[in-house]
Parts: structure tokens; C-alpha cells; sequence
């Protein structure tokens, strides 16, 4: 099966590895734009859809993915950290708390549709201020949305998880693939 994954992310690019091997990466380089009056959960998928949406005008025949991946904490969805203390101000709200990782998936083959979200709860210990600033000082928060990466040094401040773990990396691979299957059942 000949897949098209909107997207530049290293992570997913491994991770949709596990459904085919036969995958071009095209990033949609759309300008993500969230509509007024959307309920905070349903920006990931919305955001997914912008972005396959994008890519399968030129690539009809293949099955295009498109995935966004939202950390959220109350009513606020925490993006990639800006700079430095947008990092801290993140990681500081998310320790001692549990957060909903949100990933959509939207998928495009020859005309039809399909989309889901993949919800995991996500516990982080309480940090200590020097935890915080060690962490913010790697590379690793400012390309990842939430400012953490669960594969990464931030796995060491998660208490615990319920739900899919790769789906808080950022491709929930197991649900995908079902939901590709499903699509092309249906052809």
C-alpha cells in the first residue's frame, strides 16, 4: 500500500514505518488555522484535515495521512514552546498534573475521507525547579508540542499513562492502521 505521510516529523516518519514501508514524506507547509468557537480537543483533527487535505490534491491515488498532535491541560492546548521561558511556563504547569494528549488523523484515498482522535492521559510527577530548568536547557522541548518528548528525557517526569503511548509520541499507529484498512475496505 502506497502511503503519503503530510508530514516532516522524524517520530512519525518511524513510527508509520510499522504500517508500510512504502511511504513518501511531503510536508503540507499549509498555514494551520483554527476556526473560531472549535472545542479545544477537536483542534488536532481539525488541524490533521488542513493538512491532508493539502497534500492528497496532488498525490490522489495514494493513501495521505495527515496528523497533528495537541497537549492539553485544562482548557489550554499547549503547543511547541516559542523560546525558552514559553518551555519552563509548560513544563511547570504540567508537573504534578494529569494532561490529555490529543492526536488527529485524517485521511484522504481517492475522494473518501476518515478521521479520528486518539485521546491518552498522561500523569507527570511533581519536578523540582532544577528538573525544570535541566530539561529546558537540552534541545528537546522546542520541537514537540507540550515542550516534551515521552521517548525522550522528559519519560523520566511521566508517573504514568492510560491510553495509547504512541500516541504520545505522535502517531497512534495501532488505531491508524485499523482506520486505513476500514478506508480501503470500503473501495
Amino acid at each position: 500500500m502506497k502511503l503519503v505521510l503530510a508530514s516532516a516529523s522524524p517520530r512519525r516518519q518511524e513510527l508509520i514505518s510499522l504500517i508500510s514501508q512504502d511511504v513518501l514524506c511531503v510536508p503540507s507547509g499549509v498555514e494551520e488555522i483554527v476556526p473560531e468557537n472549535i472545542n479545544t480537543p477537536d483542534i488536532p483533527l481539525c488541524l490533521a484535515f488542513q493538512k491532508a487535505e493539502a497534500v492528497a490534491k496532488e498525490f490522489y491515488d495514494y493513501i495521505v495521512i495527515g496528523c497533528d498532535t495537541g497537549v492539553i491541560l485544562g482548557n489550554e492546548i499547549l503547543g511547541k514552546p516559542k523560546d525558552k521561558e514559553d518551555a519552563r511556563r509548560m513544563i511547570t504547569a504540567l508537573s504534578g498534573k494529569v494532561h490529555q494528549v490529543v492526536t488527529g488523523c485524517a485521511i484522504f484515498y481517492k475522494g473518501k475521507t476518515a478521521g479520528f482522535s486518539n485521546i491518552t492521559d498522561v500523569e507527570f510527577y511533581p519536578l523540582s525547579s532544577k528538573e525544570i530548568e535541566d530539561y529546558i536547557n537540552t534541545t528537546e522541548p522546542y520541537d514537540k508540542a507540550g515542550g516534551y518528548g515521552i521517548q525522550g528525557k522528559a519519560g523520566l517526569f511521566v508517573k504514568g499513562i492510560k491510553g495509547d503511548y504512541f500516541n504520545v509520541v505522535g502517531l497512534p499507529v495501532s488505531e491508524l492502521n485499523r482506520e486505513i484498512n476500514r478506508l480501503l475496505a470500503e473501495n
